[in-house]
């Protein structure tokens, strides 16, 4: 009956069910990052800035993106398949990689909103064409339309993680976010090291040019 309740309510509400949803879920990623590193107190304010963007760009984009590449590109043959596939990932996924990145930290207020996109954008953009092809892949052979941004929700809820865990200790890379499933402890304190070790650099080189 649930179930039921569930499809008719996304059905005739579907943009703001599946927003709410991927939004929710989204979210939810972050939080699953700061309880695997076994933070001692939660950062909700950092999960508040996720939850944003998730649900001012990132639901409400690919709610009208997968209709327009389904406007574009109907049906579920192989060829239809493909075209949608290559542009989602060759526009959409860099586009919403990027704004995660920027989208955080100007709503953190960092001074340079741009410094996890420098350093991390093209190993995250990387990792995401080993998952998100797949996905994908599901979702436009799988779902109909009306519930195809929710599917994508659910997969975000992994992906997320992983951003997440990227975005404040990571580097983008499968290899990382895959030792800090092993031993979080031990990987965070080998990135916090690695990350002091870069802006001693960056500081010592600023010093050189003044």
């Amino acid at each position: 009956m649930n179930r039921a309740v569930l499809k008719e309510a996304v059905k005739t509400f579907p943009w703001l069910a599946n927003v709410t949803l991927y939004g929710c879920l989204f979210s939810g990623g972050d939080l699953v990052h700061q309880l695997l590193a076994h933070e001692e107190h939660l950062d909700l304010s950092h999960t508040r800035n996720v939850a944003i963007v998730a649900i001012t760009f990132h639901g409400n984009f690919n709610y009208f993106w997968l209709r327009a590449l389904e406007r574009r590109f109907p049906g579920k043959s192989a060829g239809m398949v493909f075209r949608k596939l290559l542009l989602d990932q060759s526009f959409a996924s860099p586009l919403a990689t990027s704004v995660f990145y920027t989208g955080v930290s100007v709503l953190e207020g960092k001074e340079d909103i741009f410094e996890d996109w420098r350093e991390k954008f093209f190993n995250t953009w990387q990792t995401g064409l080993m998952y998100w092809p797949f996905m994908q892949f599901l979702n436009f052979v799988m779902m109909p339309l009306y519930l195809r941004t929710a599917f994508m929700g659910c997969c975000a809820f992994l992906w997320a993680t992983f951003l997440c865990f990227s975005r404040q200790n990571g580097d983008g890379t499968a290899a990382v976010a895959l030792a800090f499933v092993m031993d979080p402890r031990k990987t965070l304190e080998a990135m916090r090291e690695a990350r002091l070790a870069r802006k001693k650099l960056r500081a010592q080189r600023a010093q050189r040019e003044n």
